[in-house]
């Protein structure tokens, strides 16, 4: 039987929901002993390297051990992405794949490209597509210049598909497969898996915000991580906030000095695993965050979400209604509109999730 050889590249916490259905689809491919099968590796960069960031998501996703871990940790962007760059070379040239599937927007995504690209392995790229139009983020700098290399472009909806031909990718590279997201979501919904973290907290359905925020524009000023904090305190007065603290977001409040005041409301929580995650997602009244991944696990459960930033890569979230952008100084009454406005049931075309089965079908073809 004809083989194709698959490295799998996964580095941050944000990836690890998006390759978990690829490898069963693999495995699932396999199984059916048709066509060609799928010779897979999984390689770990560990550009996040904390367990609770890390080794919790591939318990609770199912994520096989990893074939390879390349053990970065954290540096500088440059230092990083030089050094995945460095680690992922010798492997590619062992194991020789066909392809290189690559998943996001992180440092790993972009690495990873580099090296197959400049040794001529061909690159997936799963969420392509995706721009803020925003070059301070580092992740549009990733986006944008692994799309440009990509031979596959796996985009997540048709908004995706427009961005890519508006910069002059050959629309025979692109393709419309749905959000791997929502394959996670999907998954552990059929499993009946939930986690406790609602019993444990003793929290009411529809009755807390959920709270995520971890990017270098929220947290890495003083003046604006301060200011956030005070609106938190205040909103909790209302209702009550869980607040997972990012490892990033927890050092900036240990360096600037900053803390909730005690009488807030204000339910601080080392990171959760995904089971936790999702249950919050799920049942909260509204989420705040500035994460591009719970943008689409609100969409799917129709919870209101505010988005902390000025911008999203994710516009089809804001176009079906259950997300909106905000800032510090309308945060209060974005909240109680958003609040007011309640649930909304409107999900993206192919966010259904067998966006993998998809993708498998496109790398066998390709």
């Amino acid at each position: 039987m004809d083989t194709i050889k698959i490295a799998v590249v996964a580095g941050a916490r944000p990836n690890f929901m998006k390759i978990a259905p690829l490898i069963k689809a693999f495995e699932a491919c396999n199984a059916q002993g048709q066509g060609r099968r799928i010779d897979w590796q999984l390689i770990h960069t560990g550009q996040h390297y904390d367990p609770l960031m890390s080794d919790v998501f591939f318990t609770e996703l199912g994520i096989p051990a990893p074939t390879v871990s390349l053990n970065v940790g954290s540096a500088s962007h440059a230092r990083q992405t030089a050094g995945i760059m460095t680690a992922f070379e010798p492997i590619l040239e062992e194991w020789k794949p066909d392809w290189v599937v690559v998943v996001g927007d992180v440092n790993s995504t972009l690495a990873c490209t580099l090296v197959a690209a400049k040794m001529g392995i061909r690159v997936a790229h799963v969420e392509a597509g995706l721009r803020s139009y925003d070059r301070t983020m580092p992740e549009e700098i990733n986006r944008v210049v692994t799309d440009a290399l990509a031979d596959l472009l796996l985009t997540p909806s048709e908004d995706a598909n427009e961005n890519l031909k508006r910069e002059g990718i050959p629309e025979k590279k692109i393709r419309l497969v749905g959000n791997i997201m929502i394959d996670s979501v999907v998954s552990h919904l059929s499993n009946g898996r939930n986690g406790r973290v609602l019993e444990e907290l003793q929290l009411e359905d529809n009755g807390f915000i959920y709270v995520t925020l971890h990017r270098p524009s929220n947290v890495d000023r003083r003046e604006s991580l301060e200011a956030i904090i005070d609106e938190l305190g205040a909103i909790s007065e209302q209702f009550p906030v869980v607040f997972p603290i990012h490892p990033r977001t927890c050092q900036r409040m240990k360096e600037f000095d900053l803390a909730f005041r005690e009488h807030n409301h204000v339910r601080l929580l080392d990171p959760i695993g995904y089971n936790d995650s999702l249950s919050l997602t799920k049942h909260a009244c509204c989420v705040l965050t500035d994460s591009g991944g719970l943008q689409e696990e609100s969409t799917y459960f129709g919870t209101p979400c505010l988005t902390l930033r000025p911008n999203t890569e994710r516009p089809i979230t804001i176009h079906v209604g259950s997300n909106r952008l905000t800032q510090v100084e309308t945060l209060r009454s974005d909240l109680r509109s958003a609040v007011e406005k309640g649930r909304q049931s409107q999900v993206p075309p192919l966010w259904d999730g067998k966006t993998a089965e998809r993708i498998v079908q496109c790398l066998l073809e390709a």
